[in-house]
């Protein structure tokens, strides 16, 4: 169960997409990018989509651009990428995407990592934000972590977050 801080007046049903970036992963191995979609759907959500590509920058920066052209969508997750490794570059392709960044996320997502982790989590670049009025969550690609993100910090906001994204109504 997720801690909301402040209750949402009525939940709403938001549209997701999931992308997994990994080089060894299939649709049938990963466990994390299908981890995201039945938390997301235990939780009322829809999935729009779903891709696993290569941890190649521009595969991951035209699948972003892509989905967030798309008006049914209200936000977007990937996994994977998000390490030091030389194929680590998810974070480097969207960072420079973004249009407004959540420091909060990563900083509490390290934070979360520690106490269950250690220090490693220092090396973690996740991070979250804003592109063409979308959320886009990075996230590592263990379904450890994928877990951790979803539960205590993802799916508490996420229709908090989405509606402040939305233009007010008359």
């Amino acid at each position: 169960m997720t801690h909301q801080p402040h209750p949402d007046p009525r939940p709403a049903a938001l549209c997701c997409a999931v992308i997994t970036v990994s080089d060894t992963r299939s649709p049938e191995t990963d466990r994390s990018g299908q981890l995201i979609q039945q938390l997301l759907q235990e939780c009322g959500h829809h999935i729009g989509a779903y891709a696993l590509i290569k941890d190649e920058p521009t595969q991951i920066q035209h699948q972003l651009t892509t989905l967030c052209q798309r008006s049914d969508l209200d936000a977007v997750i990937l996994n994977g990428g998000t390490g030091i490794a030389p194929r680590d570059t998810t974070y480097d392709a969207i960072e420079q995407l973004l249009e407004k960044v959540l420091p909060g996320f990563g900083e509490l997502f390290r934070w979360l990592s520690y106490q269950e982790i250690g220090s490693r989590a220092l090396a973690s670049r996740a991070v979250a934000g804003v592109y063409r009025s979308k959320l886009v969550f990075s996230l590592p690609g263990s379904s450890n972590a994928v877990r951790l993100a979803l539960e205590k910090l993802i799916l508490p906001e996420l229709t908090h977050l989405v509606g402040q994204l939305k233009p007010p109504s008359d």
